[in-house]
């Protein structure tokens, strides 16, 4: 656990950085940073969801995923847990309702969607790919912490980049990340012997698909429910199991 708490910390230094470093931005300088994240968000999603070797299943996770999360409005509950935490640790004393940016449009203030659309956004990116996986794995069961160190250094200045363009939001991704390895990293001597290499490379291309579909959201070319395809994880998990009785997929 001491590496996923050491990710979470990096999280939140970087949010720390990248909130004081865009106090001194100009309107047009935060549109700037806003834009060369989405831009990163595209190139580093595109990198990862090039890598699937079943673009079929690829396809019908997303499908299968993107009807499932909209049904259930997933990305509606999540916005309402980040109002939660903006409400919340507003009331504590945490300057949640500084300056941000909203879902909509760069530079709006960090009340209300703005802190749930920093805090989706962060926790799909910090989550989704394949060192978040392996990196939890070999921390559960070989003790190996390099990985996750790694990951946390690379966190640590993405976040400096997203808190930069969407506010205090990115730096509560932290709990989430917390959450996730950490219940990967305990879990993993179980979890582990289900868990191929096919199914790791799977997950990490939807994940991409999903930092796409941020980096078009910061980009302001479409507005995409992001978090309603978080079910397409799971879907892909269902469908990677499924691999050698289809080979089809």
């Amino acid at each position: 656990m001491i590496a996923t708490v050491v990710n979470a910390l990096a999280i939140v230094l970087g949010t720390i950085i990248g909130l004081l470093a865009r106090k001194g931005f100009s309107e047009r300088s935060r549109d700037s940073v806003f834009n060369a994240t989405g831009v990163i968000s595209i190139v580093v999603g595109l990198s990862m969801a090039l890598e699937t070797g079943h673009i079929l299943a690829l396809a019908m996770a997303l499908i299968a995923g993107g009807l499932l999360g909209s049904a259930l409005d997933v990305e509606g509950a999540v916005y309402r847990l980040g109002e939660w935490l903006r409400r919340r640790f507003s009331r504590s004393g945490t300057a949640a309702g500084e300056a941000g940016s909203t879902g909509d449009s760069p530079g709006a203030g960090d009340t209300g969607g703005g802190f749930a659309y920093g805090f989706l956004n962060a926790s799909v990116l910090f989550c989704v790919g394949a060192m978040a996986l392996v990196g939890s794995f070999k921390a559960g069961t070989e003790g190996d912490y390099d990985l996750l160190l790694t990951k946390s250094v690379m966190d640590g200045f993405i976040a400096i980049m997203f808190a930069g363009a969407m506010g205090v939001g990115v730096g509560f991704s932290a709990l989430s990340v917390l959450v996730y390895q950490g219940a990967l990293t305990l879990l993993s001597v179980w979890v582990k012997p289900w868990v191929s290499d096919d199914m790791i490379t799977e997950l990490s291309a939807v994940g991409g698909a999903l930092v796409v579909m941020i980096g078009i959201n910061l980009l302001g070319l479409k507005k995409i429910r992001t978090g309603d395809f978080l079910p397409s994880l799971a879907v892909i998990v269902v469908l990677s199991l499924l691999f050698k009785y289809i080979p089809i997929l």
